[in-house]
This record gives C-alpha cells, sequence and structure tokens, in this order.
C-alpha cells in the first residue's frame, strides 16, 4: 500500500520509527516532513498530506502532531479526506470500518510508540464495512449547510 506521513516537530520521532516500520512491513511511504525538529506549522503538513491522499498520490495517510488534534483538523478541510484521530486500537478498526477513514491522526505527547503502531495496524488492516455505512459516509462529502436529517 502507498502510505503518505506528515507530523510537526512534535512528532518528528514517532514519525521516523513509523516510517521504519511501514517500510519494514513492505508499504511504499512518503515522507511529506518535516525532516528536522526545527519548529513548524502543523497546518502547512496537514494540508501537504491531505492533498497528496485526495489526488490518489497515496491510498492512505498518517497525521502526527503533539496532540493529534490540529493536523487532524487541518487534513479534514479536504472534503476528499476523512481523518480520524485515534489514540487506541479499538477507534483506529472502526474509523475504517464505519467511517471509511482514509487518513489517521495520533498524538506523539500522548501515545507511545507501541500503541502508534497497534493503531496503525488496525487502520491499514481493516476494510470499509460499507452496507448501512456507506449512506453515512456519503453523507460527509455533502454535507447540509441546514444540518437537517434526511
Amino acid at each position: 500500500m502507498r502510505i503518505a506521513i506528515a507530523s510537526d516537530h512534535a512528532a518528528i520521532d514517532m514519525k521516523a520509527a513509523l516510517v521504519e516500520w511501514l517500510t519494514e512491513a513492505g508499504h511504499d511511504v512518503d515522507d511529506l516532513g518535516p525532516m528536522t525538529t526545527d519548529s513548524v506549522d502543523y497546518p502547512d503538513y496537514g494540508y501537504k498530506l491531505a492533498n497528496a491522499v485526495a489526488s490518489g498520490e497515496a491510498q492512505r495517510g498518517v497525521a502526527l502532531c503533539g496532540s493529534g488534534i490540529g493536523i487532524s483538523i487541518a487534513v479534514n478541510r479536504n472534503p476528499a479526506c476523512r481523518c480520524a484521530l485515534v489514540s487506541e486500537s479499538l477507534s483506529a478498526r472502526l474509523a475504517r470500518e464505519h467511517n471509511d477513514a482514509n487518513v489517521i491522526a495520533m498524538g506523539a505527547r500522548l501515545i507511545g510508540i507501541e500503541i502508534a503502531k497497534d493503531c496503525l495496524n488496525n487502520f491499514l488492516n481493516t476494510e470499509f464495512g460499507g452496507d448501512r455505512h456507506q449512506r453515512r459516509v456519503d453523507k460527509l462529502s455533502a454535507p447540509i449547510a441546514e444540518g437537517a436529517a434526511s
């Protein structure tokens, strides 16, 4: 699988460890940066990651920052991306199975590398459940301004 990964400076070590782990598992990994611990703005890297997934350059994305919150918000600004912020493996599995998430976000200051690997493993190895979930996922790409349920 082709996976794009990006972070901010707070998650650079986790990103490097996950790039190595994913590569060893046989995935093609695009490290979109940053490459140093110099302070950067997470939206820049979230947008870059979202563009890689939305364009089809990558099948899945991994977004990392200190908490995972800021970069997940940035990724979700792209309507082609469904980025789920997770901190344990059940949420990672359900993000794929129920929400057809194509990007996973995690907080390097909140979880350790082994939990991150477990989350990522579940995320990458779970198929979208389809069926009743499909209509809900379709609504994520076409929000109703008034919020009216149909």
